[in-house]
């Protein structure tokens, strides 16, 4: 396939192209290569999705049933993997800035198939914690963050609808989880997690070599203009632009982060327990993998939708938005397996969730700016991991002591709602470097 690759920067301009001739070369293209760097972190997202994020709930019945292990043991595991993940995102963060994302990529892809390798060895809790853990790792570098970095150096105006679409890879892995099971019940747990390992040292790898860091060192500015002024060119743009320091002393920041901290205890609680909870309701077994399925399939139209709206009107608006549209899922979660219940629940959740997942790096852009995005995309998702950890972990405990897990929900609905005004606390920050004409 020919991918229109953009231009190697010369030693004395980085960023700048030489010539007249070599500008109307790079106009004259049709795909702007931001773009590219779109599908490759789609398709990126939808392997991780697919293999860990939405695949592993597939693993919780078998693992359990030959270890003996309690629904809470196994729920700790997602939970340490997002301590784990908490406490590397700053680093990471601060590495995808200063590395590129593509590094940062290659290396996870390597840690975290190494991760999967462990996994398939698995014979005692704490030796799954510890594979749990390294592959926290290599997913940390490899996914989501790299990605929305490089998106976010490479689009303003379209910052929205660009998020939106790299996001959609990570919805269309749910179409993963029946692979995932088909592996399960045809080789056994172990070489799923075998074949899921050797996927992640080959395809993520290939896909990285698409992705660039910044446009300016290929003669772009973000959303595909042109930097008009051949030599000694200053900065041609007037942006926001905070660094992860004065990020972390807004109001903004602590606000936006717990905001995703409080909504995600639920969403992380629903991926990990949805066939354990729809079978335990009674629901047959082909329909719950038909649910959790559909889940992220739904978050597609959420992302793609929400993402655009959040181009055309107040992000911070949308984003509450989301947050109703999941309390209102987790509420109708509860009623499963009523059919209306589960209608319910699949597009008000899967669209808020699909929703909430593109505009939370579009509106750090627009809060921000793209000078530290990576660094304060790191601290943010260490305060959200909070709630991806409490979130499994408590629903798993609710069943061990109820037998139940529809408790879970109702209180991860109550949490929701609170979101929504601290969403709407959220004001655009202020610091000497902003411009006088925010973006």
């Amino acid at each position: 396939m020919n991918f229109p690759l953009p231009l190697i920067p010369s030693r004395q301009g980085r960023g700048i192209a030489r010539n007249s001739a070599v500008k109307n070369m790079f106009k004259s293209r049709r795909i702007f290569y931001g773009w590219w760097i779109v599908l490759s972190g789609a398709l990126i997202g939808c392997y991780t999705a697919g293999a860990l994020f939405y695949g592993f709930t597939a693993f919780v019945a078998p693992m359990t049933d030959e270890f003996g292990w309690s629904h809470f043991a196994f729920s700790l595991a997602a939970s340490l993997r997002g301590i784990e993940r908490g406490l590397l995102a700053p680093l990471m963060g601060f590495l995808v800035d200063r590395l590129g994302p593509r590094k940062l990529i290659f290396s996870g892809a390597l840690v975290g198939g190494l991760g999967f390798m462990m996994l398939s060895l698995t014979d005692s809790l704490i030796m799954f914690y510890g594979a749990s853990l390294v592959l926290s790792i290599g997913f940390g570098a490899s996914a989501g963050m790299a990605s929305t970095t490089a998106v976010a150096h490479w689009f303003h105006r379209k910052v929205g609808l660009a998020t939106g679409l790299m996001t959609t890879g990570f919805g269309i892995g749910g179409l993963l989880l029946p692979v995932v099971i088909w592996l399960i019940n045809h080789h056994g747990w172990r070489m799923a997690f075998l074949l899921l390992g050797m996927g992640t040292w080959v395809i993520i790898p290939l896909l990285a070599l698409l992705i660039r860091h910044k446009p300016e060192q290929y003669g772009y500015l973000p959303d595909g203009d042109f930097i008009p002024v051949l030599e000694n060119a200053g900065n041609p743009t007037s942006e926001i632009a905070f660094d992860a320091r004065q990020a972390l002393r807004t109001r903004t920041f602590w606000l936006l982060s717990l905001s995703f901290a409080i909504s995600f205890m639920g969403v992380g609680a629903v991926i990990l327990h949805v066939m354990p909870y729809l079978t335990s309701v009674g629901l047959a077994p082909g329909s719950a993998v038909l649910v959790a399925t559909l889940i992220p399939l739904l978050s597609i139209v959420g992302r793609l939708a929400f993402g655009w709206l959040g181009d055309v009107f107040s992000k911070r608006h949308v984003l509450a938005l989301t947050a109703t549209f999941q309390t209102i899922g987790l509420l109708a979660f509860y009623y499963a397996p009523a059919v209306w219940a589960l209608v319910i629940f699949l597009i008000t959740f899967g669209f808020g969730y699909g929703g909430a997942i593109a505009l939370r790096p579009a509106i750090q852009r627009e809060y921000f700016g793209r000078n530290a995005f990576g660094s304060i995309q790191g601290w943010s998702m260490a305060v959200m991991t909070i709630g991806s950890i409490i979130g499994p972990a408590f629903a798993g405990w609710v069943f061990d002591i109820r037998g139940s897990f529809q408790l879970a929900w109702l209180i991860f609905a109550i949490m929701t709602a609170v979101a929504i005004p601290l969403i709407m606390a959220i004001e655009l920050p202020q610091n000497d470097r902003q411009s006088s004409s925010s973006p």
